[in-house]
């Protein structure tokens, strides 16, 4: 049943997610990766539904998943056939999307009932809350805005934080397909030295909390511009750091570089 959505404020704001979900493959067993998100639903408070804002959903526009019954979608390929067999049946929750969609007016958040849940959701969130009893609903990346106008657009969603909302965005700090190492996949941990550079730069801007240097991450020097070629997997940390409230907690974890140009760096605040 979807939440009446009344404006109250529940007593407990929410935590903020980002979280590197890296390969497909990391969803499969039991590894670092999914324990770490099992432990999540173990620790986080339940929430009344989720919001994620997912690499892999890039649109002219911004849109909000209103469908009730939102698909799994693989949007990969050359995987194995186990990673295709998994469903993962969360309900939606259309009430939210309206809420989103007439709260946040001056942005044209439009309502959506074509995509679903891609892999930057479902890969995670079903160890997080694997009963699938928690409603999920994705926001879309207008990848013809800036990094700041995604920034700002989190800001204005922050208020979903105390109506019972986990906000989780989906991507990677570093992330450069183009320079995979396919012959380090099978090692646990293994980066270049320019991702790795690039990674603690990120790291350290975020525990300090200068979210002006990393909207402008640009700027910040050719092992950046070489992790962040494109800013898909870049851009769901802007949306978690622009509902940052002063003094909340940052804590970093699943903090590994895999095959040379990707890695596993995730945040959560409060």
């Amino acid at each position: 049943m979807a939440v009446i959505y009344d404006g109250a404020k529940r007593t407990e704001r929410m935590p903020l997610l980002f979280v590197g979900h890296g390969s497909p493959l990391f969803t499969l067993g039991d590894n670092y990766y999914t324990e770490s998100w099992k432990k999540l639903g173990r620790d986080l408070p339940k929430p009344e539904a989720v919001v994620c804002i997912s690499a892999h959903w890039q649109t002219a526009g911004t849109y909000v998943t209103a469908m009730p019954k939102p698909q799994t979608i693989h949007d990969f390929g050359g995987f194995p056939p186990a990673l295709y067999d998994i469903r993962y049946d969360a309900p939606g929750d259309p009430d939210l999307a309206g809420v989103i969609s007439n709260t946040v007016t001056g942005r044209g958040i439009l309502p959506d009932q074509s995509w679903g849940l891609d892999h930057g959701a479902w890969t995670v969130i079903r160890h997080i809350y694997p009963d699938a009893e928690v409603p999920v609903i994705e926001i879309s990346l207008d990848y013809h805005k800036s990094p700041k106008y995604h920034y700002e657009l989190g800001k204005e969603l922050s208020f979903l934080r105390d109506r019972g909302i986990l906000i989780i965005g989906s991507g990677n700090l570093v992330h450069n397909l183009s320079k995979v190492a396919w012959d380090h996949a099978n090692e646990d941990e293994f980066g270049y030295e320019w991702a790795l550079k690039a990674n603690d730069i990120f790291r350290r801007l975020i525990l300090d909390r200068d979210h002006g240097r990393l909207i402008d991450y640009n700027l910040l020097g050719s092992e950046v511009r070489m992790a962040v070629p494109t800013p898909d997997h870049f851009l769901p940390l802007l949306y978690v750091l622009g509902m940052q409230q002063e003094g909340e907690d940052i804590n970093i974890f699943t903090d590994k570089a895999v095959m040379g140009s990707l890695t596993m760096t995730s945040v959560r605040i409060g």
